[in-house]
């Protein structure tokens, strides 16, 4: 039998434990969050209260929690991008299967717990970092924070937020402005909440980035990607084996997805910021501007006249939140942005902040040196 080992993470006042029977899977979690969350290992045996994510390789568990979900009603979801069965039981248990990554869960929302059962290591390691960080959005949002759509990025305390759809080039400056002396926050999201003494605080949401090949080749990072898989390093495994396939091929241009929507893009682990990027990551900061930038192939770095005002879209709520529904009850019924007096309180803060909307081009060394000049205005 095998020793269960566990990781433990701290965001601001929030923390989650996960214990596994396979030591790969708390491993993933504390490599997952550590950059940029405190997470650390514990002894197993001294877990005793608390949020907990219990997340074991263990086939037979899957195959009982499976039979269960299928001989109750239950009713189809998506999940991480996964199909999902998720069946209800009347004392608020939830129990779920996802049968392409053979993972089963079993949620306790009062309880704080949620068992995962898996088929092999690697699904179960992502699903138990997935949910813990999901565990920990939840007390965070029943304190008072906010989850927004934005990056960020922090020089001496000070954070800027970059807002704006898909595309739009959140992650453009976030990363050319982390190249330039700045931290890395955030790639996508970010957690927010006023202070007593008028400011508003900032947490990173630790996740994989998801950078286009033609973004990368431009920031000088594509040689550096690929040389480090061809050495038998890893990108996320989330990655489409086509992604990996033009890295190592050497093509460095951008991949679509059957109808040219949505771009297949290179998945970054957190803590490869630093170890292939040499970016520094922060673990908080304080708002102290906004931009609103988009993206225009020919044009000249510059302002744009205009007052872009936050809306329900640049928080992580109802429609926007596509990716991870909050399917198992963990945030007992608050919005997955934040509940709604603490969103409208950020959004009225942030209104106050400094805020530019901005075109970038396709030259990297202007809009690094428009945006560097701009952000150390702040």
């Amino acid at each position: 039998m095998s020793t269960p080992t566990a990781t433990r993470l701290h965001a601001a006042d929030a923390s989650v434990t996960v214990l596994s029977n396979t030591a790969s899977v708390s491993d993933w979690s504390r490599r997952y969050f550590g950059p940029w969350w405190n997470a650390f290992e514990v002894p197993a045996e001294s877990i005793c209260t608390g949020p907990l994510v219990v997340a074991d390789v263990d086939s037979s568990a899957y195959v009982d929690l499976a039979a269960l979900v299928d001989a109750c009603p239950h009713e189809e979801v998506t999940y991480a991008k996964a199909t999902t069965l998720l069946a209800r039981d009347g004392a608020g248990t939830i129990t779920a299967i996802s049968p392409e990554e053979g993972l089963a869960y079993r949620s306790e929302p009062e309880s704080g717990r949620l068992a995962i059962a898996g088929r092999s290591a690697e699904p179960v390691a992502l699903a138990a970092a997935r949910i813990a960080r999901e565990m920990i959005r939840a007390t965070l949002l029943r304190e008072g924070w906010t989850l927004l759509h934005s990056s960020a990025v922090v020089r001496d305390g000070k954070t800027l937020l970059t807002f704006g759809s898909k595309g739009a080039g959140k992650t453009t400056t976030a990363l050319l402005l982390a190249l330039h002396g700045f931290e890395l926050l955030a790639n996508d999201r970010v957690f927010v909440r006023p202070d007593g003494g008028g400011e508003l605080q900032v947490l990173p949401w630790p996740s994989a980035a998801a950078i286009g090949l033609g973004l990368l080749d431009a920031l000088g990072l594509y040689d550096v990607v690929r040389d480090r898989l061809k050495a038998g390093e890893h990108l996320h495994p989330t990655q489409h084996q086509d992604v990996t396939d033009a890295l190592l091929d050497g093509r460095r241009e951008p991949l679509w997805e059957p109808g040219g929507k949505r771009e297949k893009k290179v998945q970054v682990f957190p803590d490869q910021f630093t170890t292939w990027f040499g970016m520094a990551l922060a673990t908080g900061g304080r708002a102290a501007g906004l931009l609103f930038p988009r993206i225009d192939p020919g044009a000249v770095p510059a302002l744009v006249d205009g007052d872009r005002a936050l809306s329900e879209a640049d928080f992580m709520s109802g429609a926007t939140e596509d990716r991870y529904p909050d399917i198992f009850g963990l945030a007992q019924g608050i919005d997955g942005g934040g509940n709604k007096l603490a969103r409208a309180t950020v959004a009225d803060r942030l209104a106050q902040l400094p805020h530019h909307q901005v075109v970038l081009g396709h030259e990297t060394v202007a809009n690094s040196d428009f945006l560097a000049k701009l952000a150390s205005s702040l």
